[in-house]
């Protein structure tokens, strides 16, 4: 059987750290940032993990 091939949405997306985690950037970064402080702003900027209920299915993506 064939591999399953990587949809390309999420490769872009989602990165997977060679500890086998995967990053994905944060909601609300996009527009009506004069409305949101700073430190909102800044913590925005770095990545996160993709949550645990949501990692299985996020693996058969990447």
């Amino acid at each position: 059987m064939a591999k399953q091939k990587t949809k390309r949405g999420a490769k872009k997306r989602l990165k997977v750290k060679k500890s086998g985690l995967i990053m994905r950037s944060r909601a609300g970064r996009r527009h009506n940032l004069s409305s949101k402080s700073r430190k909102r702003k800044r913590r925005l900027r770095k990545p996160t993990k993709v949550s645990k209920p949501d990692l299985k299915k996020t693996k058969l993506l990447v």
